[in-house]
């Protein structure tokens, strides 16, 4: 007698090893994380370092960071130097894993800071670069998963679609904002890409890092020099970002006499449940600000 019990438990066993070889990506920051998470889709397992609210530019890995790298697939920075100290490079480079550059092929910002040549590392501020981030994230998965490299493609295509329209609606929002008003003072320059892509003028108090690193820290002359310029250029309103503590943006608008236009999300997207959880949402909600802050 045919043993049909038996049967169905075999597939059941081989549908638990086909689920169970789903590859594990881990990656580096929460731009990253979302932008993966939506190629992938059911397909691989999406793994964050940072958690919303973290800033890479300080971040110190912890053991159970080590344990993440270890165990996955895939691999994948920012790059530019973002993470404070190659702190991914590293994990990746201990665990003897290869590692995805995000920007790679991103024709970098070159900022100077006090005499030293930097590269922008926050290229994501625009959907065109973020089309590359994509394209470089769908290419790393389908390399180590080409059993679903249909599925990898179908869904980067349709990431891809989405930002071509985020650029179009951010070109039409920021339009409304006259040329001369189109002024972008932030924390740090985490908006360089973003202003040059869309016409405006990006200033800081303090340099791309927000840590001790080469462009961090702020000095009297650098915080002076961003309240003339507010005042000569006549800003209306200033931002403080969400990754950053506040004060010294308050005090810059206390000195300039103007107000605040509201946080920014920079180098980290908002928390699960809040507008800013994706890529989308977070351009979005920091392109309305912008606009209703400075026209």
């Amino acid at each position: 007698m045919f043993n049909y019990k038996a049967l169905i438990l075999t597939c059941l066993l081989m549908t638990v090893s086909v689920c169970s070889a789903e590859i594990t990506v881990a990656v580096s920051t929460t731009q990253i994380y979302n932008l993966t998470y939506n190629i992938a889709g059911d397909d691989a397992k999406v793994l964050s370092i940072l958690a919303p609210g973290q800033d890479p530019h300080t971040y110190q890995p912890v053991p159970k960071d080590i344990e993440t790298v270890q165990n996955a697939d895939v691999i994948i920075e920012n790059g530019l130097h973002l993470e404070g100290k190659n702190w991914m490079k590293t994990l990746a480079e201990d665990a003897g894993k290869p590692l995805i550059t995000a920007t790679d092929g991103i024709i970098p910002l070159i900022m100077d800071k006090d005499g030293t040549k930097v590269n922008d590392p926050h290229a994501w501020f625009t959907p065109r670069n973020a089309a590359v981030y994509v394209n470089n994230i769908a290419k790393a998965l389908v390399k180590h998963d080409p059993d679903n490299r249909a599925s990898y493609i179908s869904r980067a295509k349709l990431l891809l679609a989405s930002l071509k329209s985020l650029d179009g609606w951010i070109r039409s929002e920021v339009s409304v904002i006259p040329p001369e008003k189109r002024v972008l003072v932030t924390n740090h320059d985490a908006f360089q890409y973003f202003a040059t892509e869309y016409g405006f003028i990006n200033t800081a108090p303090i340099g791309w890092s927000t840590g001790s690193e080469v462009g961090g820290g702020v000095t009297p002359q650098r915080r002076e020099m961003v309240v003339n310029s507010i005042r000569e250029m006549n800003v209306r309103s200033i931002f403080f970002e969400t990754t950053i503590n506040p004060k010294l943006i308050r005090e810059i608008a206390k000195d300039a006499g103007i107000s605040i236009g509201g946080s920014l999300y920079s180098d980290s997207m908002g928390d699960s449940g809040t507008p800013g959880e994706t890529y989308i949402g977070m351009m979005r909600e920091n392109v309305i600000k912008i606009v209703r802050g400075l026209k």
